[in-house]
């Protein structure tokens, strides 16, 4: 294989692509080759064009999400793709549908309900949460708090108080939650403040 075409795999570098040049010359295929040979060509071409119709349907998402405006303000905030604010776009709607900017938190699963009584305080996790949403909204916020150096810190501030990674990415969830209330209520786009 050629320098050019491993270098062009993802995850193989400049240190992989040597050692499997330097392995080619004396590679011997098992003989077991003969019967499974034209299974793994079926699925080799399954997988090409699988990966062909993932970039056919991306490519309508993006044709898609430029049309809607909850979309376009949601792509404005850093690390927000274009799927994950299409598919936040598709499952939220209009913000007319939630009274306050607690109310998507809760209904893409980023915050709990309260369960306390009496002396016990406690949460539990909401039941009927659009799954699809709060797995976009999880990718998300973690490839924001990677953009975002505020994001960031508060990340760390909950990862030293104990939380695990998902407590934290939903806490940091819950504010941008009520940050893309604010922004789709005023219908304007995300900026960083100083």
């Amino acid at each position: 294989m050629r320098r050019s075409s491993l270098l062009n795999i993802r995850g193989v570098g400049t240190t992989y692509a040597q050692a499997i040049q330097a392995w080619q010359p004396h590679a011997v295929f098992s003989p077991e080759v003969a019967w499974v040979g034209e299974m793994i060509q079926a699925d080799a071409a399954r997988i090409l064009e699988l990966l062909g119709q993932i970039k056919a349907l991306e490519a309508k998402i993006d044709a898609v999400a430029q049309e809607s405006s909850v979309a376009s303000i949601l792509d404005s905030i850093p690390g927000f793709g274009r799927v994950c604010s299409a598919e936040l776009a598709g499952e939220l709607g209009t913000i007319e549908r939630f009274r306050s900017d607690a109310s998507p938190g809760l209904y893409v699963g980023m915050s709990n309900l309260d369960n306390s009584s009496g002396k016990v305080q406690g949460s539990k996790a909401p039941k009927h949460v659009k799954t699809r949403a709060k797995a976009a909204m999880m990718i998300a916020v973690d490839r924001h708090r990677k953009c975002v150096p505020e994001s960031q810190k508060y990340y760390e501030k909950k990862r030293g108080e104990g939380k695990s990674h998902n407590q934290a990415i939903r806490a940091l969830g819950r504010h941008l939650c009520r940050v893309i209330y604010k922004l789709l209520k005023e219908e304007r786009d995300y900026e960083i403040r100083d």
